[in-house]
């Protein structure tokens, strides 16, 4: 059996839920900092976002 898809239904591509999420664990980077290195990439998101995929995709990252 599948198991379900966790970045299903999300305005954005996997690559930019990693990339945050690899910045904010990997550097010891505050939210808004997070935030600022992807408002330069053109990616607009609210640093409560970036939190919350934190904790959701923290784990995931890791092992891909």
């Amino acid at each position: 059996m599948n198991s379900p898809n966790p970045y299903r239904g999300f305005r954005y591509p996997v690559e930019v839920f990693q990339y945050a999420v690899w910045l904010y664990h990997c550097f010891s980077l505050s939210l808004r900092d997070v935030k600022l290195i992807l408002a330069a990439c053109s990616i607009v998101v609210n640093y409560e976002s970036i939190r919350e995929w934190g904790l959701r995709f923290g784990r995931l990252s890791r092992t891909i």
